[in-house]
């Protein structure tokens, strides 16, 4: 689609093309938490040439997704974000070789001890693939937590959760116990190991590369949606 706007202006928590609320694809009007997120959106649409590339705004999308796709399902999607848990990454960890092992457990067991000091969620561990059982009482909490947040914040974690494979990850990024970058390096602690001994896939450097940078979006649009207490609407 071609660039149909001369200026880009933000009115509070919104963004205005020449004068015109921005819209969503499904037609709702793009009303932000925050003026700084809506700012880092207009920005995005200030940067482009003669073309309307999607793919190279992030936070539109970003925002496209808690709006359209969050804010009318929001329980329906929080507790598919905390089904995570069930599952976490950071629960299943290599037997061998013990150098692996050993690096896993110190990557990963302080923050662990994170989500159990703070959420009160206290998971289980096990070397392997076969799947164990959570402690009830942690799922509700680490529940609890995601239930919490509210549509933009979901939508961020959401995509958190996905390129790392744990909500414990997620919400450590979220609530600013890791920035994207060490989030990323920790949920990557086996593919590395694996790149060191037995050298770089092209393919699988190029995959990483992208997801790192999806995970950098989700934790900017998080920060963002929560910088500053100017609502889009009262």
């Amino acid at each position: 689609m071609k660039r149909f706007y001369k200026q880009v202006e933000v009115a509070g928590g919104r963004v205005l093309l020449d004068g015109k609320a921005l819209k969503t694809p499904k037609g709702a009007e793009v009303a932000l938490p925050t003026t700084a997120l809506a700012e880092a959106v207009a920005q995005e649409w200030r940067g482009l040439g003669k073309e309307i590339v999607p793919a190279s705004m992030p936070l539109t999308l970003l925002a496209n997704t808690a709006i359209d796709g969050i804010a009318a399902r929001r329980s329906e999607v929080a507790a598919e974000i905390a089904a995570f848990a069930g599952h976490d990454h950071l629960c299943y960890r290599a037997g061998e070789p013990p150098e692996l092992a050993r690096r896993e457990a110190q990557a990963w067991d302080p923050v662990l001890v994170w989500a159990a000091s703070l959420h009160g969620a206290r998971l289980a561990t096990t070397t392997g693939i076969a799947s164990i059982d959570q402690p009830p009482e942690s799922l509700a909490a680490l529940g609890r937590a995601v239930a919490a947040l509210d549509p933009f914040v979901l939508a961020g974690l959401h995509v958190a959760t996905t390129v790392t494979g744990s909500l414990v990850l997620a919400l450590a990024l979220a609530g600013g116990r890791l920035t994207a970058a060490e989030a990323f390096r920790l949920s990557r602690i086996d593919e590395d190991y694996q790149a060191e001994r037995w050298g770089l896939d092209f393919e699988a450097e190029a995959r990483a590369k992208r997801l790192a940078l999806e995970l950098d979006a989700a934790a900017r649009f998080m920060d963002l949606a929560r910088s500053d207490q100017a609502a889009a609407h009262p």
